[in-house]
């Protein structure tokens, strides 16, 4: 499999996990990719998921919610607010999913950043979470497959939108 279709999952620290994800596309559409609505609608999610409710405020400060509705027509609200904005270079959040804080009752610090090369980007998410115990529970509920499932989409809508 080549880098392009690899998602490399590091636990560098107790509360921490990396994923790192190497795109062919310019850093200016990748970050499109994750802050226009109408284009994350288009890849956010496993395979077969469908994203139903898309509302990004960006600016910092800002609330962004998502609702990810499974093809069993189960749903999963994902939320966050904006701490920092570097345009196609940088986002970090708080993020919480209100389907898993009743049982953490914590947010995480996600940080995605967007390094260009060679008109190709890697695509850098750092995930802080409040304990090692929520980082585990996430990566027992198979968080890096999913999102694994996410980037092979956001892989076709990259291609689609340069087309």
């Amino acid at each position: 499999m080549s880098t392009a279709e690899t998602l490399t999952v590091e636990t560098p620290a107790a509360r921490e996990i990396v994923l790192t994800r190497e795109f062919a596309a310019p850093r200016a559409l990748v970050y499109a990719a994750y802050t226009r609505p109408e284009l994350l609608r288009r890849w956010f999610g496993p395979h077969g998921h469908q994203l139903v409710e898309c509302e990004i405020d960006l600016v910092v400060g800002g609330n962004w919610r998502y609702v990810v509705q499974a093809p069993d027509a189960s749903t999963m609200t994902i939320r966050g607010r904006f701490r920092e904005i570097v345009e196609a270079e940088r986002l970090v959040s708080i993020e919480t999913n209100d389907d898993c804080e009743a049982e953490t009752g914590t947010e995480t610090l996600s940080t995605l950043t967007f390094d260009e090369r060679d008109g190709r980007t890697t695509l850098t998410n750092t995930l802080i979470f409040a304990t090692q115990e929520v980082r585990d529970m996430m990566l027992e509920l198979g968080m890096q497959h999913g999102m694994g499932q996410g980037y092979e989409r956001l892989d076709t809508t990259l291609a689609q939108v340069q087309a």
